[in-house]
């Protein structure tokens, strides 16, 4: 894809596909344009909350007031505006989680460590060493994706996802790491597993981790 564009999601919605730079710079721009397009959307009430994910950023409308051809004619400016370089910067809060490694907690970590042909002692190393990116949220409530893996450990999804996964399980999967918030199914693979709570609806923000966050791994 050269340059981004602007495509109609459904009736009341467009999408903006942004080109691939790179996992947590993809990210950064989504960000950015979202917050854009939130800003622009505080003075048209026919835009509704913009949605940023990996490299893209979904902005529903109201279909009665506008159009997607309306819409991406609106949006158009804020891609030329924004084609510079990243920063290089996370602006959010830093987060210590400590895991507890393999065993129960951690199911598929010898599994990772043979199919990277490195020990389990170098997964865990390599896993807790970097320092990850909240890129953006998704799935469920709580879930963030966290980036960018180390490229040693990387390793595709199960090919069959797990009916229930416990919650506060660490796992991994391409170039993500994240942390279930609570149990539910999931195909990524399980190194290990946190008390730490990453959703609470009575605390303010519920979610624990929020995108821009910096996210570190300690093993308990």
């Amino acid at each position: 894809m050269n340059g981004p564009r602007i495509v109609a999601f459904g009736d009341a919605a467009v999408l903006v596909e942004l080109e691939q730079r790179g996992v947590v710079a993809d990210a950064r721009r989504a960000r950015r344009l979202a917050a854009a397009i939130d800003g622009l959307r505080t003075r048209d009430p026919r835009l509704g909350v913009p949605v940023a994910a990996a490299a893209s950023v979904l902005v529903p409308f109201e279909p009665r007031a506008t159009d997607a051809a309306a819409v991406g004619a609106l949006l158009a400016p804020l891609l030329d505006s924004d084609d510079g370089p990243d920063d290089g910067a996370a602006a959010g809060t830093e987060r210590v989680i400590a895991v507890r490694y393999g065993g129960d907690d951690g199911p598929d970590l010898d599994a990772v460590a043979m199919e990277c042909g490195l020990s389990v002692d170098r997964v865990i190393e390599l896993h807790a060493a970097t320092a990850y990116e909240v890129l953006f949220a998704g799935f469920a409530p709580g879930f963030a994706y966290l980036g960018e893996l180390p490229a040693a450990i990387r390793v595709p999804r199960l090919a069959t996802p797990r009916t229930r996964v416990p919650a506060g399980s660490v796992a991994i999967a391409g170039s993500m790491t994240a942390i279930y918030p609570q149990a539910s199914p999931g195909g990524w693979r399980l190194i290990g597993r946190t008390d730490a709570r990453l959703f609470d609806p009575a605390a303010t923000p519920p979610a624990l981790l929020r995108p821009g966050d910096r996210v570190r791994f300690v093993p308990a």
